[in-house]
């Protein structure tokens, strides 16, 4: 690509800039790994020299912010837990996706809204996660739309701040031309290789053996002492059919206040871990942990608190 080829592209940019926009933040949304904060930068530059409205261009991104976002909300509100782990296993975080998200809802209430546009990943989790959480659709969208005011006016005022900067980087950009986009690809592939890697070496780490929900059961009814630990947060998602008290012997911890509390844990009986994480990844991180501090009988619950209870309906429904 020439720089005459990206002075075409940015003036693309220029003349497609709502429609561009609309699209844009519409796909980062529905979860597609393009950001739209540098877009949301350039428009402000546009902005400030009078070629973009910057009403018209946070109308755009409102609208294709609360499309996205209420087909997640409702996905959520109808399949909650399957939607949420879809998400988190094609997140490059699988530890953190939805545990740092309940944590946000547990300290924060919906006011997370305002804020979940700025952490990448955090955006897409957060409103299937409200409509599993029972809140209403009206008061969602309000409090989603403020956040995406927000969200969309910072950036667009940071580019409107430094557009004198903005030129001349695009003036430089244009001297590079096809080097710039070489240097750009490079960089995007790096870093989802980076990515990529550490998933695969985090995955390959806590690999270990699981218990499942049948087996955990029938310890239990033949009489075992087992000590199973709730290391959800937030738990949003622990209603009449999904609460940990229908567990035995459940002692709640988080998984940062695990090490702090670890001393209580009993030694004597095995240790059952569930988590809200996708792939038991925070379960067998801190199974990880309990095992450096000297328990030699830990193991995640394979499926976690959702399969213990899709297992207790089931066994309720053919009974």
């Amino acid at each position: 690509m020439t720089g005459l080829a990206i002075a075409q592209a940015i003036h693309f940019v220029e003349r497609q800039g709502y429609a561009l926009v609309f699209l844009w933040v519409l796909a980062e949304e529905a979860a597609l790994p393009i950001p739209s904060v540098p877009l949301l930068i350039a428009v402000g530059a546009l902005v400030r020299l009078g070629r973009m409205n910057g009403a018209a261009a946070i109308a755009c991104c409102i609208a294709g912010a609360l499309i996205a976002d209420s087909i997640w909300f409702h996905l959520g509100r109808l399949r909650g837990k399957r939607i949420l782990r879809f998400l988190c296993r094609i997140s490059l975080e699988p530890d953190s996706c939805v545990r740092h998200t309940e944590k946000a809802f547990l300290k924060y209430g919906l006011k997370t809204l305002l804020i979940a546009k700025f952490v990448p990943g955090l955006s897409t989790v957060t409103a299937p996660l409200s409509g599993d959480s029972g809140v209403s659709a009206v008061r969602f969208l309000a409090l989603d739309g403020l956040g995406v005011v927000i969200w969309s006016a910072a950036y667009i005022g940071v580019g409107y701040i430094f557009s004198g900067q903005l030129e001349l980087a695009f003036d430089y950009i244009q001297r590079l031309g096809s080097w710039f986009v070489v240097l750009m690809v490079g960089l995007l592939a790096a870093w989802i290789l980076w990515k990529f890697i550490q998933r695969r070496r985090f995955f390959k780490q806590i690999k270990m053996a699981r218990i499942t929900p049948e087996e955990l059961r029938d310890r239990v009814e033949a009489g075992e002492e087992v000590c199973i630990l709730d290391l959800r947060t937030g738990d949003l998602r622990t209603r009449a059919a999904g609460d940990s008290s229908s567990f035995p012997s459940v002692f709640r911890v988080s998984v940062e206040d695990l090490a702090a509390n670890s001393e209580q844990i009993p030694r004597d009986r095995e240790i059952i871990l569930f988590c809200s994480c996708p792939n038991e990844a925070s379960s067998a991180r801190a199974a990880l942990l309990l095992k450096s501090r000297g328990f030699t009988k830990v193991r995640p619950l394979r499926g976690g608190a959702d399969a213990w209870e899709e297992m207790m309906q089931l066994r309720l429904n053919n009974s």
